[in-house]
């Protein structure tokens, strides 16, 4: 196949609107699944608040398994067999997946079918920011994978209304077409020509997964990397999923409806959009991707602070206001896979680009039962959660520090 050129007049290539159409069917599936949960469940049969939860918990835990090997798996495929092949292959299971998704009738063919998309969720958004960093020239792909960013994060308020509008059904389906519908612009997408150079050089490994693990200063590059991200689904996956209950400890005044954690989730998102817009924007204009990334974990632990500590009493429409001021605060999550993607050579580099946002999601599996844990022994839910939230801060803070700075880095290079 034909590789792909750097352009130098514009930002809109092929793989950039098939990455970001591909990113927004990937994010609208993701979040879906948090939005009609409750109403699936309980067409299923699960009817008490306990089950609702317990199974909730299940058929979540179903789908961050698959992201997790599918990171893993779909990682490996894209330094092996290609960037493309992995963007088409991992569109192509998660649609088939949704449409599956429509049609079940038993809460283990759900976690089943959660566990392939998740399996193909997983590999999109790395061979998507790999593909774009790698088919633009280095002065804008901070722009492309921008882009990427803004336009999938919006595949959550679609999600939403959806969910909401045609039932969890339809929902699915869908979701489903949409994907099936993106396959057809595969013919105006070609191969990273970088990939097709360290494919021909024949004594280069491609895609060792474990040679992230044999040298230190690529695994600690590697750690780095993976610990950026985690900030994020702290916000996302700790005081967004659990809205309602930290708008209980914050005494946020009763509505016409009780705080809908689906409503929160839409509002993070819905801010989301912003972030990631004017998070690659600001490493554009800065020329450094490190300092809009210190920039942005600096807003967010102000936000955290703002959530935990400045919102006691206030009417729910201030609390899903923060909701949406914090999601812009955490829109770094572009920036985050575009700096890993660069910190490594042509033949990891979508091995990385693909775990390392994987393994950040999956770090609400080692998130929750901490909050868990520091809520029962740091003082309650408001104390507990700023204790470690400002630890994955600080965290984050420091590995970005330490990485080396790739804004101007020439990725037409192999890892020896």
């Amino acid at each position: 196949m034909q590789a792909s050129h750097p352009t130098k007049n514009t930002v809109l290539t092929a793989a950039v609107i098939v990455a970001a159409l591909g990113y927004f069917v990937d994010i609208y599936d993701l979040i879906l699944f948090s939005i009609v949960r409750v109403a699936s469940l309980k067409e299923l049969g699960v009817v008490s608040k306990e089950a609702l939860k317990t199974q909730g918990e299940y058929l979540i835990s179903m789908q961050m398994g698959g992201m997790l090997l599918g990171g893993i798996l779909w990682g490996i495929l894209g330094d092996k067999k290609g960037r493309l092949s992995v963007l088409f292959g991992s569109i192509l299971l998660y649609s088939l997946a949704n449409l599956a998704n429509g049609f079940v009738q038993t809460l283990d063919q759900y976690a089943w079918l959660r566990l392939i998309a998740g399996i193909g969720l997983a590999g999109e958004l790395g061979a998507g920011i790999t593909l774009v960093s790698e088919s633009l020239p280095q002065e804008k792909r901070g722009y492309g994978t921008m882009i990427v960013a803004t336009v999938g994060v919006s595949g959550a308020l679609l999600g939403y209304w959806v969910g909401h509008a045609w039932g969890w059904r339809n929902a699915y389906f869908v979701g489903g077409g949409l994907g099936l519908a993106l396959l057809l612009l595969r013919v105006s997408v070609f191969e990273s020509g970088m990939f097709q150079k360290a494919q021909a050089a024949t004594h280069v490994s491609r895609g060792n997964f474990l040679s992230l693990f044999t040298n230190p200063a690529r695994l600690g590059r590697y750690l780095r990397c993976l610990l950026i991200g985690v900030p994020l689904w702290f916000v996302v996956g700790i005081l967004i999923t659990f809205a309602p209950e930290f708008g209980e400890a914050l005494g946020v005044q009763p509505g016409p409806a009780p705080l809908d954690a689906g409503l929160a989730v839409f509002w993070c998102y819905f801010g989301l959009v912003f972030g990631d817009f004017a998070s690659g924007a600001l490493s554009q204009v800065l020329r450094s991707r490190n300092r809009a990334l210190q920039l942005f974990l600096a807003f967010c632990a102000l936000m955290v602070g703002v959530y935990l500590f400045g919102l006691h009493g206030v009417s729910q429409t201030v609390f899903y206001a923060a909701c949406f001021v914090i999601g812009i605060s955490v829109g770094f999550w572009a920036l985050f896979v575009t700096v890993a993607a660069e910190q490594f050579g042509t033949n990891l580099r979508a091995t990385v680009a693909t775990t390392a946002p994987n393994f950040a999601r999956g770090s609400v599996v080692a998130l929750v039962p901490a909050f868990r844990w520091a809520e029962a022994h740091l003082g309650g839910r408001l104390l507990g959660a700023a204790a470690l939230g400002g630890l994955t801060l600080l965290v984050a803070f420091w590995a970005v520090s330490t990485l080396p700075e790739s804004f101007h880095k020439d990725l037409d290079y192999v890892e020896e």
